[in-house]
Order: C-alpha cells, then sequence, then structure tokens
C-alpha cells in the first residue's frame, strides 16, 4: 500500500465527478492515505470541508511562503494549527526562486510556524527553494530539531539533504523525479536512505511520467515509487512499505487502519 504523504485536493479542477471520485480511484491504485495540505489559513475552512468526510485524507494548516498576501500573525497561526484535526503545520517554509521580494516577510512566517510546531509537537511541512542556507540557519536556530518534520517535493541538493535529516527531518519526493532534466535530483535520491525517506503527488501539479501535461492526482503516487524503486534498485513493495511506515511514524497523529 502506498500514501500520498502531500496533496492539494481542495486545488484539483478536472474532477467532474468530485473529490470522491478523486479518493475512490486512489483507493483503487492501493494508495490507503493522502495528506491534503493548506497554503493559507484564511482558505484552510474551505479546504477542510471539502475533505472532512473522508476517512483516508488528513490534513494540515499552514501559509505557504509563496502566499505572504495571506500571511497572518502567530496567534491565528497558532489557533488554527491547534485544531484536533489537523496533523501538521505547513506548508511553511522559504522560496527565493520565484519570490525573493518577499524573503524578510517569509521568514518571519517560517519562524511563526517553527514555534508553533514546537508548541504543539505536531511535524512541519517545509517548502524550500532557493533558499538552503537560509532554511536549515531557521531549523537550527529556533529548534524545530525538537520536532520532526519533512521537506517536501525535494530538489535541493546532497548536501542540504544531510543536513536536514540530521535535524531529524524526513525528505519527500514527488514526480519531479521522474522528469528527464532531473538527473542531479536522481542522483540525490539515490543516496538518501529508506528510512527518512517519503513519497508525494503534490497534486494537482507536477503530474509524474507518463501523465505530464495531465492534471495530477493522488493514484500517481504509484508512479513515483516505481520509478524511485528502480533508481535505488529495490522492489517497488520495499518502497511501498518502507514510504508508508515512515509517513505514520512523521505524521503520528494519524491513526492507522490496521485492516488496509
Amino acid at each position: 500500500m502506498f500514501v500520498d504523504s502531500h496533496c492539494h485536493l481542495d486545488k484539483l479542477k478536472d474532477v467532474p465527478n468530485g473529490i470522491q471520485s478523486v479518493v475512490k480511484s486512489a483507493q483503487e491504485q492501493k494508495v490507503e492515505h493522502m495528506l491534503c495540505v493548506a497554503t493559507s489559513v484564511r482558505e484552510y475552512e474551505d479546504m477542510y470541508d471539502k475533505v472532512k468526510g473522508f476517512d483516508n485524507v488528513s490534513v494540515s494548516c499552514g501559509v505557504h511562503p509563496l502566499h505572504q498576501d495571506d500571511a497572518c500573525d502567530y496567534e491565528t497561526l497558532l489557533a488554527c494549527v491547534s485544531r484536533p484535526e489537523v496533523v501538521a503545520v505547513g506548508e511553511t517554509g522559504l522560496d527565493y526562486h520565484y519570490s525573493a521580494d518577499t524573503k524578510e516577510v517569509q521568514k518571519v512566517s517560517f519562524v511563526d510556524h517553527i514555534k508553533a510546531a514546537n508548541a504543539l509537537d505536531k511535524p512541519l511541512i517545509i517548502h524550500t527553494r532557493n533558499a538552503q542556507q537560509d532554511t536549515l540557519n531557521a531549523l537550527k536556530q529556533h529548534k524545530a530539531e525538537s520536532t520532526k518534520g519533512v521537506l517536501h517535493c525535494f530538489t535541493e541538493s546532497l548536501e542540504m539533504a544531510n543536513e536536514a535529516m540530521e535535524l531529524g527531518m524526513y525528505i519527500s519526493i514527488s514526480g519531479i523525479v521522474s522528469f528527464k532534466s532531473a538527473k542531479e535530483l536522481q542522483d540525490t535520491v539515490k543516496q538518501i536512505p529508506l528510512e527518512k525517506l517519503l513519497i508525494e503527488t503534490d497534486s494537482p501539479w507536477l503530474a509524474p511520467v507518463p501523465h505530464r501535461g495531465k492534471e495530477n492526482k493522488p493514484e500517481y503516487v504509484r508512479d513515483v515509487a516505481h520509478f524511485i524503486a528502480e533508481l535505488k534498485n529495490i522492489s517497488v513493495q520495499e518502497l511501498a512499505k518502507v514510504t508508508t511506515d515512515n509517513f505514520y511514524e512523521l505524521f503520528s497523529l494519524i491513526k492507522r487502519d490496521k485492516n488496509v
């Protein structure tokens, strides 16, 4: 069985039969659980309303670094991530590739998320792009190792992955790894220990090969798993088991269905 450790079901557009059909298709492809990740506190309630009826979908809450127009103060963030259904804080982080002009605002928001995660003992979901050292510095300076977390949709260097893993972070790989242009990432993934690895779709974006050009869906996490298993020269069954176990280890507030 697989899990999709990071998706945005509320952002899907090509779903004429609704989110229920997406979740059902994922189940049919042996995806036992999906984590639907918020990109802003302002939109959280709408996201939660769309997915709260599914036992195999969990939710996070946070403010994406590229959504600083939706930034909120620490107390507002803390109130939202304190909700009992919220299993993780984020996504949060730093993105200087698309929005270097909001660098200082992003840093403040990221630190607030780290503090909230530590206060509630909930794991962080971290987006980082072209901000390696600032991301690591924030995690170190604000004791993010007091909780756990994941660098999601990872595309940065092996050196950054190693430093993050030393802080207790997991590394999550999306369909980008299957792209022809992703040779460096593929080399990095080969060296990430299985016990620190997660898989995801980041649906509805970044559909893996052979689904390029389509809207990404949680069921395609199988394709991510198959590609990584081949890269690491292991069976897809082993890859699925370990990454699924890692998922429930990290997101420990999610109750695993032992009957799946």
